[in-house]
């Protein structure tokens, strides 16, 4: 395959990090051109002056000095901002765009380097959660290729290679239940941050954690696999699987079923995302059969857990309603993470502002913008 120039968004975070060692041990198939961070600017500077990049962006401008200054004598060109994040991507000289930025800033980083040819691996669910039909609709009319990273969505991904010609019936979205599986509303209603944040499989950023500890995180897998595949809500099921395995599910109109599956490992999707349609050898462990000699599956408790039937709700309505879904759990996991909110009273705050945030039934950019921006208001004033 012909060596790609790979611009990374979010270079300091869970999945970033993970890419660059991927990149790393690949060095004949990929070149880093591009590194952004938001905060960590000493990291960003430390992965810099390893890989080489062609340029840096720092989104928050009070730390440009601190990286110019480390990474200018070493003619690494950097910027500073969210408006040289969102156009650092159209370089001519970017092959692929990987988003791994966290929750809503992934959107307008991703649309830049859809309208400018960009190869997408996504990362960032949150962009076609808040957008997922503008965002596939603009892909479609700029030839543009969005692969997915997530496990589970590479996982269906890899399961329907060869087979795009062939109907599916059914997607199956794996999920581990996260450090609460079977605990009831009484005993989460007392639960802390640093109890949320132990994941049993994954070792995963603070908000994607807590994400996956309420559920909402397959539920924005829900919204995501229904735009990146072009099934109905219908035609998408929730299975809990402890042992996070079988990463996921597809199942064809003559009832045979393909599942991909291996170790918890996030480097191989980021790989078979970045080296598309290749697959590419790796040293990576491997699964044996014989240390897990059970793989157990159980329904969601959608009850108990509401994000997760928050999220389909949603997805069936439509029109702005998932954006204010996104919205309202960015903050209140946030306010969670800072003490403010009670881990149940996360669903309560992103219902309230599912009935107060006015309803749009075909939006635009303009519109997420201002239902992004109204949403978090409204949660932040129920967080005080």
């Amino acid at each position: 395959m012909k060596k790609r120039n790979i611009a990374i968004l979010g270079s300091t975070g869970s999945i970033g990090t993970q890419a660059l060692d991927v990149i790393k041990r690949h060095p004949d198939h990929f070149q880093v051109e591009v590194l952004t961070a938001q905060n960590n600017s000493d990291l960003l500077i430390t992965q810099a002056l390893d890989v080489k990049p062609n340029c840096v962006v720092i989104a928050n401008e009070g730390l440009y000095q601190q990286v110019f200054d480390a990474l200018d004598p070493h003619d690494i060109k950097v910027y500073a901002g969210q408006n040289a994040l969102a156009s650092v991507v159209e370089m001519e000289s970017v092959d692929m765009v990987l988003t791994a930025l966290v929750g809503y800033s992934g959107l307008l980083p991703t649309v830049k380097a859809i309208n400018a040819g960009k190869t997408i691996a996504l990362a960032n669910k949150e962009t076609l959660v808040v957008a997922g039909e503008m965002i596939t609709r603009l892909a479609q009319e700029r030839g543009v290729n969005i692969l997915p990273v997530d496990s589970e969505h590479s996982a269906i991904f890899q399961c329907i290679v060869g087979e795009f010609h062939n109907p599916i019936e059914k997607l199956i979205l794996t999920a581990s239940g996260g450090p609460f599986r079977g605990k009831n509303r009484e005993l989460l209603a007392t639960v802390t941050k640093e109890q949320a944040l132990k994941h049993p499989n994954w070792d995963m950023g603070a908000k994607i954690t807590i994400d996956s500890a309420t559920m909402m995180n397959k539920g924005l897998e829900v919204i995501e696999a229904k735009w990146l595949f072009g099934v109905s809500l219908s035609q998408i099921e929730v299975v809990v699987h402890p042992q996070s395995i079988i990463h996921s599910l597809v199942q064809f109109e003559d009832g045979s079923m393909k599942a991909q599956m291996g170790l918890p490992d996030m480097r191989l999707p980021i790989q078979f995302a970045m080296s598309y349609p290749q697959r590419l050898k790796a040293d990576f462990p491997r699964f044996n059969f014989l240390d897990y000699p059970e793989l157990t599956f159980e329904q969601p408790d959608m009850k108990t857990f509401r994000n997760l039937s928050l999220a389909f709700e949603v997805a069936k309505e439509g029109g702005n309603q998932p954006c204010i879904l996104n919205a309202a759990n960015e903050i209140a996991v946030q306010g969670f993470l800072e003490d403010k909110v009670g881990f149940l009273e996360i669903s309560d705050v992103i219902e309230n502002c599912l009935k107060k945030v006015s309803y749009i039934r075909n939006p635009e950019l303009d519109d997420f913008i201002q239902t992004d921006k109204e949403t978090r208001a409204r949660a932040l004033e129920l967080i005080k």
